[in-house]
């Protein structure tokens, strides 16, 4: 399977402005094909095909005087900007025509050079390596300082540099990984995702929500506050956007770190892993709405699926519709919606339950039960 390995790059301050050149004829290069597709649409012509579109807005615009500057980047880094928006045009397109799962997706929008997000990508064919020294070497950039946490398992595929609103730059390679099994253990767990308790197990395990937004607010209402006071368009305005970001970085940060640790322990320790299909979306339009984005929840399941696989262990989602909370797991009677204060209920039988470890319960037998 193929995975993602990120890493901090420290570039120079001359390999900061190369960066940018190539961020922004990058940018440049996607929105001059959609550019080009809307107007060739608005008149009626026929869908500018991927190479027709290539010609157009990178070969011939170099020999123009007001594209010429797009020659000093590498090309593999035009060539995968006009990628980008090929693959959003078939998304959109297979979305329009239901052959896409998931959510509908719209149309590719222009690019901007206040994106908070800014990132490039090259291919083997741009012929970057990995040195010798631990430099990460890309054409026309230079050898990049990579701060590496770890070993890659495999030669890349493609490293894709990144700037984030916090202004930090990182180098995410793409990697083959093979599967890596653990030994088999003979335990299983239904998962309960909760508010207060953020992971609840069939066996009775709870794990406390670490409310990491809640706990940075006060850090956050401060240099928000600052950001507020300084004027706009000035250079104090500029640094303390920063400021801001790198806070936000920081929660994200370890929210990602918990969500990692978390999942591999739960991994590493059931055979076969059963989780709620939560309508995540949904619950994020509701009052518990800032709640909900500080547990992010989409991404702790998705980090369970993609363990599970590449170890050898069994992953399902349950459908949302699922009466787990008001199902008892000992008897299999369905009762009323309980409100959200009530935390047990007595079920006819006289089997008393708390409601989390009761719903992480029938997930469980549910999961068995489709296997």
């Amino acid at each position: 399977m193929q995975l993602r390995y990120n890493f901090r790059v420290d570039p120079t301050p001359g390999q900061r402005i190369a960066l940018a050149r190539a961020f922004g004829c990058a940018r440049v290069v996607f929105n001059d094909g959609l550019r080009a597709r809307q107007a060739a649409r608005e008149a009626g012509l026929p869908y500018v095909t991927d190479g027709e579109l290539s010609e157009q807005v990178i070969t011939s615009a170099k020999t123009t005087p007001e594209r010429a500057w797009l020659s000093e980047v590498s090309a593999v880094v035009l060539q995968q900007a006009l990628a980008d928006l090929n693959t959003a045009y078939r998304n959109f397109f297979k979305s329009l025509s239901g052959k896409r799962e998931g959510r509908r997706v719209g149309p590719p929008r222009f690019r901007s050079r206040k994106d908070n997000r800014q990132a490039i990508r090259f291919t083997a064919n741009a012929r970057f390596r990995v040195l010798d020294n631990g430099r990460l070497r890309l054409p026309k950039i230079g050898d990049l300082r990579v701060r590496w946490s770890r070993d890659l398992p495999s030669d890349p595929s493609s490293v894709t540099v990144v700037k984030d609103a916090a202004d930090r730059y990182f180098a995410s390679f793409v990697v083959q990984a093979g599967d890596a099994p653990l030994p088999p253990v003979g335990q299983e767990t239904g998962i309960d995702l909760g508010l207060t308790s953020y992971a609840v197990l069939s066996d009775g395990t709870k794990t406390a929500a670490p409310r990491f937004l809640r706990g940075a607010a006060r850090r956050l209402r401060k240099v928000q506050k600052a950001l507020s006071r300084k004027a706009k368009g000035s250079a104090n305005r500029a640094k303390a956007r920063v400021k801001v970001a790198r806070a936000h970085a920081r929660v994200a940060d370890m929210r990602r770190d918990w969500h990692h640790k978390l999942s591999s322990t739960i991994i590493r320790d059931n055979q076969a892993v059963y989780v709620e299909d939560l309508a995540v979306s949904g619950l994020a339009r509701t009052r518990l709405a800032k709640s909900v984005h500080d547990a992010g929840w989409s991404a702790f399941v998705s980090m369970l699926e993609y363990k599970a696989v590449r170890h050898g262990r069994t992953f399902a989602r349950i459908d949302r519709w699922f009466p787990s909370t008001r199902m008892c797991s000992a008897c299999g009677a369905i009762g009323a919606k309980l409100p959200l204060d009530v935390r047990s209920w007595t079920c006819s039988c006289g089997a008393v339950h708390d409601r989390d470890v009761n719903a992480a319960r029938n997930i469980l037998a549910a999961g068995r039960a489709d296997r």
